[in-house]
């Protein structure tokens, strides 16, 4: 049986880290996800649950989070007139069905390779958040036609990898296409829905082994997804109306770092290090 004193430990240590993804969400744009994958794993795995796609649990119960998550920011950005909705129903489709290929993708792989793949992709992230610059652009507006037919379904079997919302890979796109960053920021918020959402209901019927934690369907830890989403959805309020009022390239870079050390270590437990 798993210590009372340690699960509470791990309560604290989920709210705690909800309450600051939840910001995040809102505030950079990144996904919640950047920040709770590398905690569910390290909480799960304290716990004792270091079964072979424990990866794949924390993956589906982080984009459960950005679910209702993204929802919330989605709606403070809206108040405020910064999501481009033109942009969201264009890209819903392909989005959705890279998130459907990413379910059928993560469900064959092991903790291990998911652990590189995380990694690896969030190095890019944290190298773009450190090093990028908003004068840089691939073009002046967003892709149409057959380029957004092929990007569209990228973008949601990345962020499904990851188990993150739209912003990690969204927000990049869209500034780079010419759009102010926080409208990108805004409108990613939306990207995070369309991609948690098929993603989450095809993990609830996906097979995470028999070393699960206790209260997982499918591969969705349901206690993991309480907790946290009790502080994001006081928290990502909070990110969105700080995003309007702040300069976040301090913030960015800061943010970068931190990452960069989490994708790093995550490679590294991956490598058998």
């Amino acid at each position: 049986m798993t210590d009372p004193t340690l699960l509470a430990q791990m309560v604290v240590l989920l709210a705690c880290v909800g309450a600051f993804a939840g910001v995040l969400a809102g505030l950079l744009g990144v996904g919640g996800g950047i920040v709770l994958v590398p905690a569910f794993f390290y909480a799960f795995t304290t716990l004792g649950f270091a079964g072979p796609q424990l990866m794949q649990i924390c993956l589906a119960t982080s984009l459960a989070t950005i679910v209702v998550t993204s929802l919330r920011s989605v709606s403070s950005h809206n108040k405020k007139g910064a999501v481009d909705k033109d942009i969201l129903r264009t890209w819903a489709p392909g989005i959705m069905i890279g998130a459907v290929l990413g379910v059928l993708v993560v469900a064959q792989l092991r903790t291990a390779t998911l652990q590189f793949l995380f990694g690896t992709l969030a190095m890019s992230v944290g190298l773009y958040m450190a090093l990028g610059r908003p004068h840089w652009r691939l073009s002046e507006d967003m892709p149409k036609g057959i380029t957004r037919a092929l990007l569209s379904p990228v973008v949601g079997f990345l962020s499904v990898i990851m188990g993150v919302g739209g912003g990690s890979f969204g927000v990049p796109l869209m500034t780079l296409c010419g759009r102010p960053v926080h409208r990108a920021v805004a409108t990613s918020a939306g990207f995070g829905f369309l991609i948690a959402t098929p993603a989450v209901v095809g993990f609830l019927f996906s097979d995470a082994g028999d070393l699960r934690p206790p209260g997982t369907i499918g591969s969705v830890n349901v206690p993991a997804f309480v907790v946290t989403i009790a502080m994001t959805l006081i928290t990502a309020p909070l990110g969105a109306q700080l995003a309007h009022r702040l300069d976040p390239l301090r913030l960015r870079r800061v943010f970068a770092v931190f990452l960069l050390i989490v994708a790093g270590n995550m490679v590294r437990k991956a490598a058998g290090w």
